[in-house]
């Protein structure tokens, strides 16, 4: 994955309309008109919303005649995750070694205390 995806895919996921818009994408195909419903904004408002999500891939937008469905384009979305994933196991790896060290100060602090009481 090249950087500039992930550049403007996160670009895309920064903003709140943008972000609700993909999660009612998440449960089928949807017109402009759908989309624009829930929001207190004009049409080409959202028309716009809409473009950043479809120049970031995350979206596309299907032609039915007079009618013009937009949809999830999830394969972008993966590419977000598996990036995350891979950050997600260094950090539960860095806690697993942190963890180890702890018990590893905490054994030795019981055996000194054990050592010191036998004197």
């Amino acid at each position: 994955m090249t950087s500039d995806h992930l550049s403007s895919t996160f670009s895309a996921l920064a903003d709140p309309t943008r972000r609700a818009i993909l999660a009612r994408l998440a449960s089928g195909e949807a017109t402009v008109n759908e989309l624009a419903e829930p929001f207190d904004m004009s049409l080409p408002a959202v028309s716009k919303h809409l473009k950043v999500l479809e120049r970031a891939g995350l979206i596309a937008r299907g032609r039915q005649a007079q009618w013009r469905p937009c949809r999830l384009e999830a394969a972008r979305l993966k590419e977000v995750a598996d990036w995350v994933e891979y950050y997600r196991r260094f950090w539960e790896q860095s806690f697993d070694r942190l963890e180890a060290y702890l018990k590893e100060i905490q054994a030795q602090e019981s055996r000194g205390k054990r050592h010191a009481g036998k004197k």
